[in-house]
């Protein structure tokens, strides 16, 4: 739940919000579908656990040579994003399975993969999802002072070059999350500036024990079958290939010009929430069926945001709806054709914001029709 520290809220919801869930509502009725994840999901999860296996076991038993250990140690860190991506992301939004249990069961796996399911729903779900790109409430803009990633944040000398170093940070970015700012944010029940009720019962449990779980695979065990300072390269390799993957997927939908950032300047936002999340994320290439399995459905954002605990195997469905909906109500909706616009998109916004002055873009720039410009729907 939101806490006390939260000092905003939006707009009464308008037609748009009402507009868009109606059509989603007519297409699931129409279809005769369940929104969530189903056999599809299912079938997918068992795919890239597999994958991460394979990987895994192959590493440490299969005595690779040493270019064939890099291969698998990429390998196992791609299968590892890839659980995050189409695993634990859906379980902890809900939009796995219809039973409660079996959401929970699957959310577990952002314990077993490091992380903790419920610190996780709080930073993400509550903070990122309601407050995307508010300055000061959105933990995703909250880097420290290593990243400038919004106009109002202080800019700092070093800042000058993060586009270029951004990368050295995303690789080694899950070693401070799992063994550090999760135990942080427990200790303090905090998360950034904002306050949060700590885990307790079977949250509490499912983070100790998580991590422990994790500690065996990821460092007990190779280190007791393969007690050499090998292990440090391949194990960095695997974690950088992890921390990139991750760190990159979700910084192209906020993380460039072409989103609002907004500063909060009173209690209220200036908008509703549904045009607030739709104003606040870019789309990318949505046209790319492997990358849009791989990624868990994330270069779909702005079907995610309106509709979390809506599963991703239906987004590319969604997308069209949403996009009309966004069109009959002059809600601009932005989506690159690919993800290498997009990927430009990110490190020109963090050259922007490593610039002494300005000027950049604080709220959505209007359609364009320049080479390179992302596909804008509005009214």
């Amino acid at each position: 739940m939101p806490t006390d520290q939260v000092r905003v809220t939006f707009q009464p919801a308008g037609p748009f919000h009402a507009d868009v869930k109606a059509r989603v509502d007519t297409y699931f009725r129409e279809a005769g579908r369940s929104p969530r994840g189903g056999w599809r999901l299912g079938l997918k999860a068992a795919v890239i656990f597999a994958w991460f296996a394979a990987s895994y076991g192959l590493l440490l038993l299969g005595h690779p040579s040493g270019w064939q250990a890099s291969l698998l140690a990429v390998s196992l860190g791609l299968a590892w994003a890839g659980l995050g991506f189409d695993v634990m992301h859906d379980a902890n939004h809900g939009s796995s399975a219809a039973r409660p249990a079996w959401n929970r069961a699957l959310a577990f796996s952002a314990d077993l993969i490091g992380a903790s399911g419920a610190l996780w729903r709080q930073k993400h779900n509550v903070l990122h999802h309601t407050y995307t790109n508010v300055v000061g409430v959105d933990a995703d803009l909250d880097s420290g002072s290593l990243l400038r990633l919004a106009p109002s944040q202080p800019r700092r000398r070093g800042h000058r070059w993060q586009h270029l170093y951004a990368w050295l940070l995303y690789a080694v970015f899950p070693l401070r999350w799992f063994f550090f700012d999760d135990f942080r944010e427990l200790s303090a029940g905090r998360i950034g500036e904002q306050r949060f009720q700590r885990p307790r019962g079977w949250d509490l449990v499912a983070l100790l024990i998580g991590k422990a779980l994790f500690v065996g695979w990821a460092v007990v065990i190779p280190v007791l079958l393969h007690p050499t300072w090998w292990l440090v390269p391949f194990g960095l390799l695997t974690i950088g290939t992890l921390g990139v993957t991750l760190a990159t997927v979700f910084q192209l939908a906020h993380a460039v010009g072409e989103a609002a950032f907004i500063e909060p300047s009173g209690a209220r936002l200036p908008t509703d929430w549904a045009t607030h999340q739709v104003t606040t994320t870019v789309d990318f290439a949505r046209g790319n069926g492997l990358l849009g399995w791989y990624l868990g459905g994330l270069n779909f954002q702005v079907v995610h945001h309106l509709f979390p605990r809506v599963s991703h195997v239906h987004y590319r469905a969604l997308a069209p709806i949403v996009e009309a909906a966004c069109r009959d109500h002059g809600v601009p909706y932005r989506a690159w054709p690919g993800l290498g616009a997009a990927l430009e998109a990110n490190v020109r916004w963090l050259r922007q914001m490593g610039r002494p002055t300005g000027p950049w873009q604080v709220a959505p720039v209007g359609p364009r029709r320049l080479s390179g410009a992302p596909r804008s729907s509005t009214g």
